[in-house]
């Protein structure tokens, strides 16, 4: 009806899928309300405070080529408090003393980490010859190939001649932090999607980017401010418990009108908030599964390295970060090991962890046997990514649905990307592109 007000579009999730659409909406002038069941918005990248420090749950890197990811920094203000390499650059330590760098040159794309693999000290002269082969080989597949997604990346790589040293010091370094699974579990498409965009694309494409701030800080109080500040809204503490015709959602047992509804939450909190009839396929995501994430915070007396960041070969320890200046701690240092595909930790007592990776971290740091361990913990996140394993990508739903003015928005989602904060911002813009095309169809109809 003519004249009548337009309901706010309703963004249920208050991740970056959720936090992207809602600033996409509300920079294109439409009434939008994020609703978030918990009191803050960061979704799985969030802070909490211990003692003093500002702890984040996990340590989130960005590359380069995550443009949409930037793009949100941009909108939100951020994009001055993250520190970004100005070549892809990486420490690679080993218990033993050993140490490689891979270091990009400045040549272009795809030959920049020729060189790099070339001088890679952690493997010998032929298994450096046939990972160059191989990155080759790989460069050729397509990864939105369907069959790609019904292979695993360990069998292609046996079968391109990579064993032994190269899978644990060269693919598993950043095929298991990228996918959160390990390259026997792997699905080939999404390993190929990660390989090609960030090492064998653009030359800069890999490039690290680290948050300088706390993730709460640079994620949640950041966004709620650009929300409010275009004129959106944003309800925290607002738990969501169905989508109903209209489309419409109840929120605390009452119905509230909505023009469209993006539904951004993880997968398995989706399949339960939508109408079978709207998203027939919804029962298949329990097929996507879910992958653990395990963080080791450390925090000694004294300095026990110099290096702000370092992947890790042959040590429970995976990367390690120094998170000193970033949690505010003004004496000694706070080292974070993040652990992907951490089966093998989630349910492990604190106790049991402690005596595996403080071992590991003196080992790889010999600085640590002088200092103290003041404190130690750790954080877990069960349902860090979905499963990225073969079979996959057929079961990641589109955007759209059956009903109009209903879509769907996460990493989980067909993004085209791994589940990565990329791949949430870019199904969150998504989204709220068909948001606005429903709303526009609407006033023109």
């Amino acid at each position: 009806m003519s004249g009548s007000p337009v309901a706010p579009v309703a963004i249920v999730g208050g991740g970056l899928a959720g936090i992207a659409a809602a600033v996409a909406l509300a920079e294109a002038g439409c009434a939008a309300t994020l609703y978030e069941a918990r009191p803050r918005l960061g979704g799985a990248t969030h802070s909490f405070e211990r003692d003093g420090l500002i702890v984040d749950n996990g340590q989130h890197v960005f590359l380069r080529c995550c443009t949409a990811y930037r793009g949100l920094l941009h909108r939100i203000g951020g994009a001055d408090r993250v520190h970004l390499q100005n070549r892809f650059d990486i420490r690679v330590l080993t218990p033993t003393g050993r140490a490689g760098r891979l270091r990009r040159a400045a040549v272009p794309g795809p030959l920049h980490l020729v060189p790099a693999l070339a001088t890679y000290s952690l493997l010998g002269p032929a298994d450096r010859l046939r990972a160059v082969r191989a990155s080759l080989a790989l460069a050729g597949l397509d990864p939105a190939d369907p069959a790609l997604d019904r292979i695993d990346l360990g069998s292609w790589l046996t079968s391109h001649g990579q064993r032994g040293p190269a899978r644990a010091a060269l693919w598993e370094l950043f095929a298991v932090a990228a996918l959160n699974v390990g390259i026997e579990e792997a699905s080939l498409g999404a390993a190929v999607k990660v390989f090609k965009t960030a090492l064998l694309g653009r030359a800069d494409a890999a490039d690290i980017g680290i948050p300088a701030v706390p993730l709460g800080d640079l994620h949640g109080t950041a966004a709620q401010a650009a929300i409010r500040r275009r004129g959106g809204e944003v309800r925290l503490s607002a738990k969501v418990t169905a989508v109903v015709p209209g489309p419409a959602i109840v929120v605390d047992g009452a119905r509230i009108a909505a023009s469209a509804v993006i539904l951004a939450t993880p997968h398995e909190q989706a399949a339960k908030l939508v109408p079978h009839e709207a998203v027939p396929e919804r029962d298949g995501w329990s097929g996507l599964g879910s992958s653990p994430i395990v963080n080791v915070h450390t925090i000694y007396d004294r300095p026990v390295t110099d290096i702000p960041f370092a992947a890790v070969v042959d040590s429970p320890v995976q990367w390690v970060f120094d998170k000193t200046r970033v949690a505010g701690l003004n004496r000694g240092q706070y080292l974070t090991v993040s652990v992907s595909a951490a089966d093998r930790w989630i349910d492990m007592p604190a106790a049991r962890i402690q005596a595996e990776f403080v071992p590991a971290l003196q080992r790889l740091f010999p600085g640590e046997w002088r200092a103290r361990l003041t404190d130690f913990f750790v954080t877990k996140e069960r349902r860090g990514t979905f499963r990225q394993g073969p079979g996959s990508g057929a079961l990641r739903p589109a955007a759209g649905t059956r009903w109009p003015g209903l879509y769907l928005a996460g990493a989980w989602t067909d993004t085209g990307w791994p589940d990565t904060m990329e791949g949430a911002v870019r199904s969150g813009l998504h989204a709220a592109r068909l948001a606005r095309l429903h709303l526009r169809q609407g006033t023109t109809s």
